[in-house]
């Protein structure tokens, strides 16, 4: 799943995902508030195939309404949510943005390759690194 307010992004980083292999379905919303909507509801119904849990959370940082950093303090919050991982993923490098989300509890932070093969790549090391190669405990925790 995917929480970027720029269309392009979202399309660019999906088209990037389907290049690398990945067969798993992409969703995204708009903004942080959309994202924890969408959690806290799939988190309520989790047998409702409209909403499944995501595997992982692609978060940009800058989005109106609810920002990424918000977004991200309100679902590791949530005992029934922190588990899912969370990658940023945002044009920004400044350290105090890096420092910041670690601090919230964020698995990872990359800042968006400008070129489409580099997006291509990244999305494959994530694909193989937080859907293949590590190990998730089973469901959300209680």
């Amino acid at each position: 799943m995917m929480a970027d307010d720029d269309a392009d992004d979202r399309e660019f980083v999906r088209e990037a995902f389907d290049a690398s292999g990945f067969l798993g379905e992409f969703r995204y919303v708009e903004d942080g508030g959309a994202l924890v909507d969408y959690l806290l509801e799939a988190k309520r119904n989790p047998r409702d195939p409209a909403s499944p849990m995501p595997d992982l959370i692609l978060l940009d940082l800058n989005m109106p309404r609810v920002d990424g950093y918000e977004a991200l303090k309100r679902i590791k919050s949530d005992v029934g949510l922190r588990r899912i991982p969370i990658v940023v993923l945002s044009t920004s490098e400044s350290e105090s943005d890096i420092e910041k989300t670690y601090d919230e509890g964020v698995n990872s932070f990359i800042t968006k390759p400008a070129g489409f093969n580099e997006l291509v790549e990244m999305a494959g090391r994530l694909k193989k690194y937080w859907l293949e190669l590590v190990k998730l405990p089973n469901g959300p925790a209680r």
